[in-house]
C-alpha cells in the first residue's frame, strides 16, 4: 500500500492518493522539520497539507529510498526535492516518514528526522 502511495502521488497527485488513505487519517508535521507545523486531519487535511506546499514549491518529488515494514506501520527514509516558487532555489530534503497502515490502508503518518528516530518511534 504504501508504494502504491507514492506511486499514486508521483503520477496522479494527492487526489491519486486519497483513494489509499483513511477518512480518518491524521498526519502531524513537527515544528522541527516544518515551517507551519500542524496536524493535518482526514481527506480534506491532506489535501490543505499538499495546497500550503504546492503554493510554495514546484516539481515536487517524493523519492522513497526503501520500505521497512514494522508490525502495522511502514518506516520510508526519503528525499524531498523540490524547487522554489518565487525563488527558483532547488531544495533537497532528507527525512523519515513512519506510515501506520491498517487493512491496506494509510490511517496515520508520522515525519521524523532520521532513521533512528523513525524505527523508534516505530517500535523496532
Amino acid at each position: 500500500m504504501v508504494r502504491r502511495g507514492f506511486e499514486a502521488l508521483r503520477e496522479g497527485g494527492v487526489e491519486a492518493l486519497i483513494d489509499l488513505v483513511d477518512p480518518e487519517f491524521e498526519f502531524t508535521t513537527p515544528a522541527s522539520m516544518s515551517a507551519e507545523p500542524d496536524t493535518y486531519r482526514g481527506h480534506d487535511g491532506l489535501r490543505r497539507y499538499f495546497a500550503s506546499f504546492y503554493d510554495a514549491m514546484e516539481e515536487i518529488r517524493f523519492e522513497p529510498q526503501d520500505f521497512i515494514a514494522v508490525g502495522e506501520r511502514v518506516v520510508v527514509p526519503y528525499k524531498l526535492t523540490a524547487r522554489g516558487r518565487t525563488t527558483g532555489i532547488e531544495a533537497e530534503q532528507h527525512a523519515v516518514f513512519v506510515w501506520q497502515v491498517r487493512d491496506g490502508i494509510a490511517v496515520g503518518l508520522e515525519l521524523h528526522p532520521d532513521l533512528e528516530e523513525a524505527l523508534a518511534a516505530a517500535g523496532s
